[in-house]
């Protein structure tokens, strides 16, 4: 059978630009391509892209704070919202663009247009126009979740929080994921009054408890006020903003309700339920190693399948799996030992097993170091890092790293290329220690704090 494609990828956002931009330039591939909204996806329109750079604009003030107590007359004269607004959003037209300019010149052709699958090998354009392509690709990401309250329109979402007309002066944000806590920094430093509700008994839940609950502590410290085991029976619109009812039994007001409770998976009406394809109980496509589902021609990467919800597993996803369909080299992704980095104030970043997961599989020792970092300290500031590794004690392995500090995002980075080439405990000690800087205490901890 001729069909008018190789492959057809609905989504443009990460995993799907990636998964057609090999497949096409490398595979040799004729590639299809369609995205009704913005190319890019979540991360470049909606996320991570304009999130940091909120996370980068938000801590002017404590730098300029910083900067007086080093010497420097400077002043603050607010925030210009409308200002950075504008440029952010011309940020986003310029890497939308890269993101399209990269597909067109790996030769795949792009619709600008709904997608939908009306059998495994044929898809329908929201135009009318259909294709028959002998693979398809579904990589439309997710969708923040907002749960079904009384005034739940009343409430924002990340989505939404990027084209704000003005700041608001009280915010309450629902939710205690990375998210969640992220915002709750983003518009701490942007001048806002933040109360953070979370139903849970401490935030960024599925982290090291011991590092979580050291930036829950620093966002107090900030002013941040963090209400755990609290959720919103409802939300009421006042002459003054809007009336969060909680569970707590308190009654606020705030001008802005943001929800970061989750992300449902963009799967459903798409034409897959009548085809065969399974789902898992949170609307997640369930596939293999290979991103194949149970129709052998459809295959899906990213958050709509609901393993690892990150930018750069989506990435490599949809790389593997053009490698394994198209360029003959069968690839399966590890998802088993990926870093993270969550960019609150400070920042967290982690990889491999928290002490809790470590601790339940074998006997480990876990090595810690808490101190206030000189840049800060110098300033006046109570800051304190902490570092953190999980060590077997079986066979020296580090199994997990934890920072909490400063750029912990970028020490991550390099720590994960030593864990995940086997490093022992005795290879990091050999490691001389650039002084003076935060980094070295992860190769200064000789004794173990506790054992077990």
């Amino acid at each position: 059978m001729t069909f008018d494609y190789d492959l057809f990828v609905i989504g443009g956002g990460s995993g799907g630009v990636r998964a057609a931009r090999i497949a096409s330039g490398e595979g040799g591939a004729r590639v299809g391509l369609a995205e009704e909204s913005r190319m890019g996806g979540t991360c470049v329109i909606r996320g991570c892209v304009p999130k940091k750079l909120m996370v980068f604009a938000s801590a002017f003030p404590e730098i300029i704070e910083d900067a007086r107590a080093y010497g420097w007359r400077v002043n603050a004269d607010g925030f210009d919202w409308p200002r950075f607004r504008t440029a952010l959003e011309r940020e986003l037209d310029r890497l939308e663009g890269a993101y399209r300019n990269t597909l067109i010149n790996a030769g795949v052709t792009i619709h600008d247009t709904r997608a939908t699958v009306v059998d495994p090998h044929t898809v329908r354009l929201a135009t009318g126009e259909t294709f028959t392509t002998k693979h398809i690709l579904i990589a439309t990401g997710g969708w923040p979740f907002v749960p079904d309250i009384p005034g739940r329109d009343l409430a924002i979402t990340s989505n939404e929080i990027f084209h704000l007309d003005t700041l608001p002066k009280r915010a309450l944000i629902v939710g205690g994921g990375y998210i969640a806590s992220e915002f709750a920094c983003i518009l701490h430093g942007l001048g806002v009054a933040v109360t953070q509700y979370y139903r849970g008994a401490q935030i960024l839940r599925g982290f090291d408890d011991e590092a979580r609950g050291h930036v829950a502590n620093a966002m107090q410290m900030r002013g941040i006020g963090i209400h755990c085991g609290t959720d919103v029976i409802r939300l009421e619109k006042t002459a003054t903003g809007i009336r969060a009812v909680a569970t707590d039994g308190t009654e606020r007001e705030f001008d802005l309700v943001l929800y970061a409770t989750g992300r449902n998976p963009n799967s459903r009406g798409l034409g897959l339920e009548d085809l065969g394809v399974k789902f898992g109980r949170h609307g997640q496509i369930l596939v293999d190693d290979y991103s194949q589902t149970a129709v052998p021609s459809i295959f899906a990467v990213g958050d709509v399948t609901g393993r690892v919800n990150l930018t750069p597993v989506a990435i490599r996803e949809g790389h593997a799996f053009a490698d394994t369909v198209f360029r003959g080299v069968p690839t399966k992704f590890d998802h088993s030992l990926i870093p993270s980095a969550v960019f609150t104030q400070p920042e967290l970043g982690s990889v491999g097993l928290s002490e809790e997961a470590a601790r339940a599989q074998e006997e480990i020792e876990v090595y810690v170091a808490t101190f206030r970092p000189m840049k800060t300290l110098f300033a006046g500031r109570q800051d304190r890092v902490l570092m953190k590794l999980i060590v077997s004690a079986a066979t020296r392995r580090v199994l997990g790293c934890h920072i909490v500090a400063p750029d912990a995002g970028e020490l991550i980075q390099l720590a994960a290329i030593a864990i995940g080439m086997g490093a022992t405990k005795e290879d990091f000690d050999r490691t001389v220690a650039v002084h003076p800087t935060i980094s070295e205490e992860l190769v200064t901890m000789r004794k173990p704090t506790r054992k077990g």
